[in-house]
């Protein structure tokens, strides 16, 4: 096995983090009637990606801060809640579609494997939960709202009332979505070119250590790691992607010594780069929130001495 010279120029410019930019942004910009400009998206969605490779909680720390920046940013809370939930969501209910799919074909091929069971009866839960939900507050909003404040009444801290309200609002932006056919065209469009290109880096890296995978075996290793990631255990499934993709590309005929520097090297683009310049994204955003304090602390010229 040659691996000597690593044909890196192999390697294609669009790896993850531009992908994330091309696949989040307009994905937001969609949901967001305040939508922030392209560029604080960037470094928005970049910085919730450098915090989720470092804190672990699955997507929640990531939720969490993109949610306070972009309220800095003056998008309404109720807003900004629902398109980070539906930018989360849509995402995960993509790349069970690509796996489902994969695996569809690739069961006649090449036989099944028991892991694909719980990663399929986890993406079963995930689409019916996505859809279930979407019919209940959509077709049966009277029924959810008469549950939700039943269940408000319990929880002192919570208004039964203000419950009622967001649940009016969600409604109407969802119904707002489904309608509008074209954004929700090119939102799944974007998630879905968003895990494609991500598993075509790895492809990539798997190819240039010596091995041409068939692309279904490829869609359905790289399906398998991602769903099982998502179990909130450790920094962006770190441990969990390398321990399911380099067997499941041995058991689909990629030699052991490939598959461990394959995924490696993938990771090292997928994982590890990240940290940092989402680092440096967070560090300006915080530049630019200082910049306009003092700014705006500048031009009040505070009060007026006595006469």
């Amino acid at each position: 096995m040659k691996v000597e010279c690593l044909p890196f120029s192999r390697i294609p410019h669009a790896t993850r983090l531009f992908l994330d930019f091309l696949s989040y942004s307009p994905r937001i910009q969609h949901f967001y009637p305040h939508s922030p400009s392209r560029y604080n998206t960037l470094r928005v969605n970049l910085a919730g990606l450098a915090i989720s490779h470092v804190v672990p909680g699955g997507t929640a720390p990531a939720g969490a801060l993109s949610y306070r920046i972009f309220n800095e940013l003056g998008v309404p809370k109720e807003t900004n809640a629902f398109g980070l939930a539906t930018q989360g969501s849509g995402s995960a209910v993509v790349l069970n579609i690509i796996f489902w799919i994969a695996l569809v074909i690739s069961i006649p091929l090449r036989g099944f494997n028991p892991a694909y069971g719980f990663a399929a009866l986890a993406g079963v839960f995930l689409l019916g939960a996505f859809f279930g939900t979407i019919l209940l507050i959509t077709r049966g909003q009277r029924h959810a709202d008469a549950w939700l404040r039943a269940a408000a009444r319990h929880i002192r801290v919570i208004n039964p009332d203000k419950v009622g309200e967001l649940l009016t609002k969600v409604a109407g932006r969802i119904t707002m979505l489904i309608n509008n056919r074209r954004t929700l065209w090119w939102a799944f469009t974007w998630a879905g070119l968003n895990w494609l290109f991500d598993a075509a880096c790895l492809w990539v890296f798997v190819w240039a250590f010596g091995t041409a995978l068939s692309p279904v075996d490829l869609l359905v290793a790289y399906g398998l790691a991602n769903i099982l990631a998502a179990i909130p255990i450790t920094p962006a499934g770190l441990g969990v992607v390398e321990g399911v993709l380099i067997p499941t590309l041995v058991g689909f005929g990629v030699p052991h010594g490939q598959a461990i520097l394959a995924v490696l090297s993938y990771r090292l683009i997928n994982f590890w780069i990240p940290i940092p310049i989402g680092g440096a994204a967070y560090a300006s955003l915080q530049w630019r929130r200082g910049s306009d304090a003092t700014r705006s602390g500048a031009d009040d010229p505070g009060p007026t001495p006595a006469a």
